[in-house]
């Protein structure tokens, strides 16, 4: 028990440091983009689409090699190590090569931010998630501290945006220090059965995946429904500014705004488990495509901060939900050896395929008919897949679709 709540605790502040990072330098990334880098929306699109490019071919990596690898942390202290750098990179790198060559910054800063964070985050939950089953506690009340870490972060990231935006991401650094002690200190046990059970993980059993209807079909969930949430947050800062007397005032309410969603977010993260256990998953991941296509369409209705804010604020009731569903749908409908492979490459692999292609496609209907005429679009979207999904997606448990192999290999 003792062991159990030291992991915890260790897991939770490594949650939770994570996200204040990542928050620090990427809240207002897109203001960044737009107000100190002077890009326009469509160029604003390209920056994401190639960030969510790189992160799709790290991705598969990343979920190969910690299934292969099972409990041990080398992963997440890679991590950790290459966010401490996050503050020079944006200042003296990234920033530079962006006002230079558009295209040029985009490949480098892709490079960075894919493999740090957009995919870096998959398998530091997938991570933690396995942890949680092995000393039982509960995945979501872990994950919670790491929304507590963004909001923090965002609290303040307005305020020091206007001050000076650098600040922003020398903080985004000291607190990835903090993040490669914390991961120093912790240790987690793997007996032989469960090193046995990781090696046992052939590229034999990713690709069996591939010839499974079922994945497909939760594949074009992810695909028509989960990619989308992103692909609106990605310009909605912008939008939100424009709706205020001056930019200024606009990115500090938005760092308010941000930073009580994600405290709500928090609060739902410790109330999501119930709440899919009570529903199922299939049923949780029918709710929470609802949910955002409310949300987006709602967005393109209402006029006004307080409306768009209302909106925004949903999402704090459906990203937890959505979350602790895919969890769960995965384990309970497939082979548990493949759990980070299944969460990178099936939620978060399939998500940065569809951002990419969305993104541009998003930034130039911005351009074009402007955010609200495109919210209403991508919010039929997300509705028509959700309501797709009714019929596609398993709604039972059932023993997993791969069977693991009955000599497993020794350890050598």
């Amino acid at each position: 028990m003792n062991k159990s709540k030291n992991l915890y605790w260790k897991l939770s502040a490594y949650f939770f440091f994570f996200f204040f990072t990542w928050s620090s330098s990427y809240s207002l990334f897109s203001i960044w983009l737009g107000q100190e880098m002077n890009l326009n929306g469509a160029e604003t699109g390209i920056i994401f689409s190639v960030n969510a490019i790189f992160a799709l071919c790290m991705q598969p990596i990343y979920g190969y090699v910690s299934d292969k690898i099972g409990l041990k942390k080398n992963i997440l202290f890679f991590i950790s190590t290459l966010l401490v750098f996050v503050g020079p990179f944006y200042v003296f790198v990234y920033g530079p090569l962006l006002q230079a060559n558009v295209i040029v910054g985009a490949v480098v800063g892709g490079l960075y931010l894919g493999v740090a964070f957009l995919a870096g985050i998959g398998a530091i939950e997938s991570y933690i998630e396995k942890v949680s089953r092995k000393y039982s506690f509960e995945y979501g009340k872990s994950r919670m501290w790491g929304s507590l870490g963004w909001a923090a972060a965002t609290f303040f990231a307005g305020q020091l945006f206007n001050i000076n935006p650098n600040i922003n991401f020398w903080v985004a650094s000291v607190s990835a220090i903090i993040l490669v002690l914390i991961i120093l200190s912790v240790k987690v046990e793997m007996t032989d059965s469960e090193m046995n059970k990781a090696e046992s993980v052939k590229m034999k059993d990713v690709w069996n995946l591939f010839l499974l209807k079922d994945f497909w079909f939760f594949m074009v969930y992810i695909l028509g429904v989960t990619c989308i949430y992103g692909v609106y947050d990605q310009q909605f800062p912008i939008y939100y500014a424009s709706l205020f007397p001056t930019e200024q005032l606009g990115n500090q309410v938005f760092g308010y705004l941000n930073s009580f969603q994600v405290f709500l977010e928090a609060g739902m993260m410790f109330l999501a488990p119930f709440i899919v256990n009570k529903l199922g998953a299939k049923n949780s991941l029918i709710l929470a495509g609802l949910l955002m296509a409310l949300r987006i369409i709602g967005s393109g209705l209402v006029g006004g901060p307080i409306g768009i804010s209302s909106m925004k604020l949903i999402h704090a009731l459906e990203l937890p939900i959505m979350l602790i569903a895919i969890f769960k749908y995965l384990a309970a409908n497939f082979d548990t050896r493949l759990s980070s492979i299944l969460y990178l490459v099936g939620f978060q692999f399939a998500s940065q395929v569809g951002a990419s292609i969305m993104s541009p496609l998003a930034g130039m209907l911005y351009d074009l008919v402007g955010f609200r005429s495109t919210y209403l679009i991508m919010g039929g979207f997300v509705l028509f897949f959700t309501i797709l999904s009714i019929f596609t997606l398993l709604n039972h448990k059932k023993q997993p679709v791969l069977k693991q192999a009955n000599n497993v290999p020794k350890i050598v």
